[in-house]
């Protein structure tokens, strides 16, 4: 018999149709570790899933990775379900993964920590974010389904506990891979037309599955921009979600939620009725303390016995009159004989008296001659006496005691 020579295409298409045709082969599980984790523009993600002795190779195409609710990392434990396969171009086997599940804890459970890392290292849990509640709110939008019993249950309480308040429903699917994009709508539209000052958005209670909608990183960012406060209320007192740790306030129950958004009324009926009384009586305390005032006020002199009143007050305007008037005196004659003082001490210093015992002044254009080096021969000056003034002409200059001719 002749042996039969294959090409290497051909062999590996002959071992991959082995592969193909085998029962156990077409849908297998294999746990293991994740290495060398890579994710390609093309959407398919590549990896190898090991042990402490063996690895193999594995695929995800796009269409099955799309499913996936949380990031797979290297190093990773999981649990990967699909089909083995031989690769043709490379001649090995490889396992075409269709769906992977943490190890110890379901995915959704795995996606919810890592997302929650995620934004909490964002900031988005801030406290510093978190926006007060209106402390009589108006008009609260309520964005839940329009069939389920959250809605029914916040109409309820809320109309009893603060009927002032309008209640505006915007219907959204809670559950499904619609409900995301409802719920972000929704709040962007409140925020946008401003039909409201708060907000609750939730649903009842379910498993990890029905409330996933609200562990959606695009409802807990749409709650995070949302300058209208928001309160989350979502399943049970147990159950805690994205939303709950993004928005302003949360509550453990939609009946809870309407709790929080207003105040009791009756409680308010209450306050305001005993402000009433505080304020009454704060009235009385004061009319009486004008009254006690007023009272006062009429037992005094001036209003029992006026005459008498103003005649004290004319004797003391009297005395005032004769004290100012003495003051004024006596300041008068101080200040007389400190003039004369300084009148007589003037009249000793004036020129005029130098003159009046034989001295002249001499005068060149009206300014007094200190030395005989301000004149020359030939200028006129004036010499002022103590009885009129000479008009002169200069001949002779003399310096010092006698002087010498110019």
């Amino acid at each position: 018999m002749r042996e039969q020579v294959f090409t290497v295409t051909a062999l590996n298409e002959y071992v991959k149709g082995l592969f193909d045709v085998d029962p156990f082969l077409s849908q297998v599980t294999v746990r293991g570790e994740l290495s060398n984790y890579k994710i390609y523009p093309s959407g398919h993600h590549y990896f190898t899933l090991k042990d402490a002795q063996s690895s193999l190779r594995c695929v995800m195409f796009r269409s099955s990775a799309e499913k996936l609710r949380f990031r797979p990392e290297s190093g990773m434990g999981v649990t990967a379900s699909g089909r083995v396969s031989v690769y043709p171009r490379d001649g090995a086997y490889q396992l075409y993964v269709s769906s992977l599940i943490p190890e110890g804890a379901g995915d959704l459970q795995v996606a919810f920590e890592q997302l929650k890392a995620k934004l909490d290292g964002e900031g988005l849990f801030d406290a510093a974010h978190k926006k007060p509640l209106p402390a009589y709110p108006r008009r609260v939008a309520v964005i839940t389904s329009s069939a389920g019993a959250a809605v029914h249950d916040i109409i309820r309480v809320l109309g009893k506990r603060w009927p002032l308040a309008k209640i505006l429903l915007l219907p959204v699917r809670v559950q499904g891979a619609e409900a995301p994009p409802e719920i972000v709508g929704a709040i962007r539209y409140a925020n946008r037309w401003q039909v409201a000052d708060l907000i609750i958005t939730g649903r009842g209670g379910g498993s990890l599955e029905d409330l996933w909608a609200f562990n959606d990183e695009r409802v807990a960012r749409a709650i995070y921009d949302s300058e209208i406060p928001v309160i989350s209320a979502v399943g049970h007192e147990p159950d805690v979600t994205i939303a709950d740790y993004v928005a302003d306030r949360r509550a453990a129950t939609p009946s809870n939620a309407a709790e929080i958004a207003g105040p009791d009324i009756r409680e308010v009926s209450a306050w305001v009725k005993e402000a009433g009384v505080r304020l009454d009586q704060a009235l009385d305390q004061k009319l009486d303390s004008l009254a006690d005032r007023l009272r006062q006020l009429a037992s005094r002199p001036a209003l029992t016995d006026p005459e008498v009143y103003l005649g004290a007050k004319r004797m003391a305007l009297d005395y005032a009159r004769s004290g100012l008037a003495a003051a004024g005196e006596k300041q008068v004659g101080q200040s007389r004989r400190a003039y004369v003082a300084l009148a007589a001490k003037l009249d000793a210093l004036s020129p005029l008296k130098v003159l009046g015992r034989g001295y002249a002044i001499a005068e060149k254009d009206g300014a007094p001659l200190r030395s005989a080096s301000e004149a020359a021969r030939g200028d006129r000056i004036d010499v002022r006496l103590s009885g009129g003034s000479l008009g002169c002409l200069v001949e002779e200059i003399h310096h010092g005691e006698k002087g010498n001719e110019l």
